[in-house]
């Protein structure tokens, strides 16, 4: 949004059947992304919310991982709130807004050093998430004008996008990781009602609601680590929050593991060796962003500095590789949209 402004899951529904009244939504008149600077056909799964149980003492813990940010190749164009996907050896970069907060409808390939303009969105939108799986690439909501998108589309370079599946609502300020063959989506926001539903897409277009957070959530960072998906921080109503929870598909339960240091929003989340790391982000002020990298422990919860970006950026996007983290756009504590691709590796 443009700034300053047994296991128990629901039921599968195949695409096309109406699943707007499947999302549990908070009501709060605030105003919110899908206009940006990001009902009850079947009751959601009662997902169980609990805190994780004190780490066992002699547990051995992955140490914590220091990262080197580096500039390593420039984007076509600034960009903030973009969606991004895995996809072979680089990325898919999706939608966002412009230098001017305006919505964009570019597709664009990045490697390391490198990026071009691969496609469009049949639309312009923006605070849309992504993610691979299966050897599907999704584009999955996103908004623009004050209107959230219920569109889940397959993306393939080269090719134009196509319909895959629709979400329950229309929502914007989602964001998504995968784990095996699906893809899941946590929170977001209609453009009047804040969401705490995380929804699960399969194959062949399934869409259905697995599990619902304690509380909405917007523009939370949020990556898959070791089977479960990691939720750190984000915005709830107005307020920035702390909490890191980890969402486990095999039970649908929603767990508390552990705080970050302060409030964090539009922060990018991201996985590499084992670790969740949250990277950049702002609190709750529109030029309170933060250049910090912080590694979290899945098991833990324990959350240790990992880093720093060479600036303090919010409302950008991550990608993790096997050896790496790629950071793309973002916005500055002076306003300004930022076109770097950022490499994220181990220190040696």
């Amino acid at each position: 949004m443009p700034l300053p402004p047994a296991r128990r899951t629901a039921p599968e529904v195949p695409f096309g059947r109406t699943l707007a009244t499947a999302l549990v939504a908070v009501s709060l008149p605030l105003t919110g992304c899908a206009s940006s600077p990001r009902t009850s056909s079947a009751p959601l799964p009662a997902a169980t919310q609990t805190r994780s149980p004190p780490a066992r003492t002699g547990t051995a813990r992955p140490p914590s991982v220091a990262l080197r940010a580096r500039v390593t190749g420039r984007l076509p164009a600034p960009v903030q709130l973009p969606a991004v996907a895995v996809r072979g050896r680089g990325l898919l970069m999706m939608g966002g807004l412009d230098a001017a907060d305006a919505s964009v409808a570019d597709i664009v390939r990045v490697d390391t050093h490198a990026a071009r303009v691969v496609g469009r969105l049949p639309v312009a939108l923006h605070d849309a998430g992504a993610a691979t799986a299966g050897g599907r690439t999704l584009f999955i909501g996103g908004g623009n004008a004050g209107v959230g998108s219920a569109e889940v589309l397959r993306v393939t370079p080269g090719r134009a996008a196509t319909r895959y599946a629709r979400l329950p609502t229309g929502a914007s300020d989602v964001e998504a990781a995968a784990i095996g063959a699906t893809i899941y989506v946590v929170g977001g926001y209609t453009g009047t009602v804040p969401l705490r539903s995380i929804i699960a897409l399969g194959p062949r277009g399934r869409v259905r609601v697995v599990a619902e957070m304690p509380r909405a959530l917007r523009y939370a960072a949020v990556a898959a680590v070791g089977g479960r998906i990691l939720i750190a921080g984000g915005t709830s109503g107005v307020t920035a929050r702390r909490e890191i929870l980890a969402f486990d598909p095999t039970t649908g339960r929603v767990q508390t593991v552990g705080r970050l240091p302060s409030p964090t929003t539009h922060a990018a989340g991201a996985t590499l060796d084992g670790r969740f790391y949250v990277v950049g982000g702002r609190g709750e002020t529109l030029t309170g962003q933060r250049a910090a990298v912080l590694a979290i422990d899945p098991g833990s919860g324990r959350v240790r500095p990992a880093g720093r970006l060479p600036e303090p950026l919010s409302d950008l996007s991550a990608a993790s590789f096997a050896d790496h983290v790629t950071v793309v756009g973002g916005r500055d504590p002076r306003g300004r949209v930022h076109d770097e691709i950022l490499t994220l590796t181990a220190r040696p």
